[in-house]
This record gives structure tokens, sequence and C-alpha cells, in this order.
């Protein structure tokens, strides 16, 4: 699998070509696993939950085993970034 960081899919995202929804699942396993960054589950989980609203079901799977090691503070600040994220994409 090729090799990302987060800024460079975010600008890439933002620059007009649209991302598969595995692209973001990609992004969501990366912050749930550290795998070139820290792991941060309020990302992850922003990132898996905008996957599986773009229709990767796979990400709505993981999200919703990810959301039950998350206490419910991180679960509204990642729907809060990932609704943010949607409205300004």
């Amino acid at each position: 699998m090729a090799r990302f960081n987060a800024h460079d899919f975010e600008t890439s995202a933002m620059t007009g070509g649209e991302p598969r929804p595995e692209l973001f699942c990609d992004m969501g396993l990366m912050y749930a696993t550290g795998r070139g960054c820290d792991v941060d589950l309020v990302a992850a989980h922003k990132w898996l939950n905008i996957a599986a609203i773009r229709g990767c079901d796979r990400a709505a799977e993981l999200r919703a085993d990810l959301a039950a090691t998350m206490s419910k503070p991180q679960i509204a600040e990642a729907l809060r970034a990932a609704r943010e994220w949607m409205t300004m994409h």
C-alpha cells in the first residue's frame, strides 16, 4: 500500500480531486493504528465516519468497533470534526 501523510491527503481532498471512500477509510486506519503518525482515536473516527457516509461499508464496521473503545466526549468530538469537514468540503 502506498504511504501518504495526513496533510497531503487533506490538501488533495480540498483541491478538487474527489477521493474514493476507501481513501478516507485508509486515513481512519492510519490514525487508529498509528501507522506513520501518532495514534489519534478522534481523528480515526472522523475519517471512518466520512468514509462510511461516502459509502464504504467496511469503514462503518470499523467505526463501530472503534467507538466501543472511545468515551462519549471523544465520540462527540469526532462527530463534530467530521460534520465540520463535510460542511467545508
